[in-house]
């Protein structure tokens, strides 16, 4: 068959929906107009571990406006059936309502219903909770970790004692949160036996199963909607606790129930980035061969789910050595359970990794990015896989010569800017992006617009354009005949919305699906004797801007307009399907090399970033307008967790001491640098039909590390924990 014209895909095109946001009009979570719609607000427990004694709710029942309170005393019990089918860690999950036990700080103990926000919100303060507490494990240094998940090959221990050089590395990486814009909420509502939930997620499939195994409901009673999210970056890959208790008040109420965190509710209503403590023990010969690597991870977890990342396969397969050994152990603490955030295990790996890296590079006097070429492996040792695709070396070349890398004076504070120090950084960055089951549906009208339609999300990336160009070309349209809709469980059902797994795996599908509809169309008119193309082959047409043609021959042809009309037909119509990657195994993952100025006052140790750049070997580009958007973003993030970000936990009673914007500190304007992103022009088509590999989330992995990097050539001071402070520098 003829290749179908490429028009929209590989084109810097503007958001589809970017009117519909600037505007307000774009609907989240919580500003559906439901007719009839009530408030409610969580009480959270005030303290970290222990039981509840009494709930003392006469005050805020007798406050004007509120409806009902609820807690384990008066609450329905849930089924709470297993859930083979969720995106949550397994374990015992928080069964909210359902007993008087604390599990940590911020659980929620009871829920207040009312007329108006302003009612629930001071009725939830009147609600009198007592406790018998007990001292919560909140300290990943005191409590006891479980069971270690191994990884070895050769014998690690024998490789570091014979190797000529040695470092024994510790490095200490704070918890993260998502903090995203939009906070989490939902809007609850039930119909008989149906509910359906308006909701800030990731996945709405997800959400769909876990609320069908909550209220043992079949999964078609339940109708999840999630249009836009105002941002995510993990936070809505599985369904919380505030959803059920949206869902329970509505269904106790008989009104439907709109639950909105408070910014603060969401640093234990949600999930994290679990806080490391990281060993890393490495050995190489004097000409800088790696020879043998022992990691010893210590991550936390909740004490009732057991949460894992793959904070792992970086240290197995980024660079050749014959000798590794990984024992990664979950430390359970009396805290809600972590979640995946941009960049998940891999952020946190590459930070330890890159540094030791850097720091060997220096130990041997030699450039860091020739360290990193002479432990370049041909296959990934820990599978003998080959890559599908792996231009690491190249993403090294172009950066070095884009950022001005041998300009770097490798001696560190030898570079001056009156009084700040300046130094240059790299690290490299892998990520393993999935690649995972989907569908989608493709209808092409009669009036020659066409519909597509898939229960993906869309937390920022541009999932609506980006599919939307994948669509157009797919079909021969223009972009503004093509309508995208996502965010439904009434549409085919698709992957979570992370993982940088949605254009490999949704765009797939859309590709199946319209595949499938332009190849009904050109037999349709190959085969109409009042075509143009009766009895043309049907592998020589080819579709442009909704109309059918020979290939080399624009003027033979006719538009889907005139063919559906002739034929009386409505509409076409098709399933499309990804079934993911298949059978052939290949080491499929997206690279970078991400490089680092930054400037340290030399009195005060502030540190500026000045610069960045990152090079990305990330198989096909769909939007490059988007991309730029995505790997803006990672920096920023990645920048944030080099400098800022640091949740900090007051280990007494578990309580998180900076839950707020004014505390937790995240990047704003006056951070941000000049940013530049590069993408090696290519594709990778191991299992998926684009020949992408997913950008979202490499951007931030290596961030961390390259500013770290850059820091310790300004300074001379190696810092070893995240968030790097002024502290460590003085």
């Amino acid at each position: 068959m003829s290749p179908q014209p490429q028009a929209a895909v590989g084109a810097p095109l503007s958001r589809v929906d970017g009117r519909l946001k600037v505007t307000g009009k774009a609907l989240y979570s919580a500003e559906h107009d439901v007719d009839g719609a009530v408030h409610a607000v969580i009480v959270d427990a005030s303290i970290g571990r222990g039981r509840i004694t009494s709930v003392d709710t006469r005050d805020a029942e007798a406050h004007p406006g509120v409806l009902r309170v609820i807690s384990h005393r008066n609450a329905p019990k849930l089924p709470y059936r297993d859930n083979p089918g969720s995106n949550n860690p397994p374990g015992r999950r928080l069964r909210v309502f359902q007993d008087d036990l604390v599990l940590f700080h911020g659980q929620p103990v009871a829920v207040v219903v009312a007329a108006t926000l302003e009612a629930a919100q001071h009725g939830a303060s009147l609600v009198k909770v007592a406790y018998d507490a007990e001292q919560p494990s909140t300290d990943l240094h005191e409590a006891e970790p479980g069971e270690a998940v191994p990884y070895a090959r050769g014998d690690a221990e024998a490789g570091l004692r014979s190797a000529p050089v040695r470092l024994d590395l510790t490095y200490e990486l704070a918890r993260n949160h998502h903090n995203p814009m939009e906070p989490h909420a939902t809007i609850a509502r039930w119909e008989g036996d149906k509910l359906t939930v308006w909701d800030k997620t990731q996945w709405v499939a997800g959400t769909q199963t876990e609320l069908s195994t909550v209220f043992d409901l079949p999964m078609e009673s339940v109708r999840v909607i999630s249009p836009f999210v105002g941002g995510g970056f993990g936070s809505g890959l599985r369904c919380w606790p505030h959803t059920v208790v949206a869902a329970l008040a509505a269904r106790v109420t008989g009104r439907p129930v709109k639950l909105v965190l408070s910014r603060r509710q969401l640093y234990f209503g949600t999930g994290f980035r679990p806080s490391y403590a990281y060993r890393l023990r490495l050995g190489s010969d004097r000409r800088g061969r790696l020879s043998a690597a022992a990691h010893e991870i210590d991550a936390e977890t909740s004490s009732y789910e057991s949460f894992f990342e793959a904070v792992m396969p970086a240290g197995q397969m980024l660079y050749s050595m014959p000798n590794v050994s990984q024992a990664y152990r979950r430390v359970p603490l009396d805290v809600n359970t972590p979640i995946w955030m941009r960049g998940p295990g891999f952020a946190s790996a590459s930070f330890v990794i890159e540094s030791a890296m850097d720091e060997l590079a220096d130990r041997l006097g030699i450039d860091p990015i020739e360290l990193r070429r002479r432990n370049e492996p041909s296959e990934d040792e820990s599978t003998n896989e080959p890559f599908s695709t792996r231009r690491l070396s190249e993403c090294y070349t172009v950066g070095a010569r884009e950022f001005g890398w041998d300009r770097r004076n490798p001696r560190p504070r030898s570079t001056r800017d009156g009084d700040w120090l300046i130094g240059l950084g790299m690290a490299a960055g892998v990520y393993d992006p999935g690649r995972y089951p989907a569908q989608a549906r493709a209808r092409l009208d009669a009036d020659g617009t066409a519909v597509v339609e898939a229960a993906t999300s869309d937390m920022g990336p541009g999932t609506y354009t980006s599919q939307t160009q994948v669509a157009a070309d797919a079909l021969g349209l223009t972009m503004r005949t093509v309508t995208f809709r996502l965010g439904d469980s009434l549409y085919p059902p698709t992957s979570p919305h992370g993982g940088s797994a949605t254009m490999a795996s949704v765009g797939s599908a859309v590709v199946d699906a319209c595949n499938q509809v332009r190849r009904q169309a050109i037999k349709l008119a190959v085969e109409d004797r009042e075509s143009p193309l009766y009895g043309v082959n049907a592998d020589d047409v080819v579709v442009r801007s909704g109309r059918l043609h020979v290939q080399g021959n624009p003027a033979r042809g006719e538009t889907y307009k005139s063919l559906l009309a002739r034929n009386n037909r409505a509409h076409l119509e098709a399933n499309g399907t990804y079934n993911g990657p298949g059978a052939e195994r290949s080491a499929y993952f997206a690279y970078n090399a991400t490089f680092a100025e930054v400037a340290v006052d030399a009195a005060l140790g502030l540190v500026r970033v000045r610069r960045m750049l990152g090079v990305y070997d990330a198989g096909r580009i769909i939007s490059p307008k988007l991309a730029d958007s995505q790997a803006i973003g990672g920096i920023v993030g990645g920048i944030g967790t080099a400098l800022l970000e640091h949740t900090v936990t007051d280990h007494r009673d578990g309580r998180i001491v900076n839950a707020s914007l004014a505390d937790y500190l995240v990047p704003v304007n006056a951070d941000i640098p000049e940013i530049r992103a590069i993408y090696l022009d290519g594709e990778d088509n191991a299992g998926n039909l684009l020949g992408v590999k997913g950008l979202g989330e490499v951007v931030q992995v290596g961030v961390a590390a390259a500013i770290g990097n850059a820091v310790f050539n300004a300074t001379g001071r190696r810092v070893r924990q995240l968030p790097i402070t002024a502290e460590a520098l003085l």
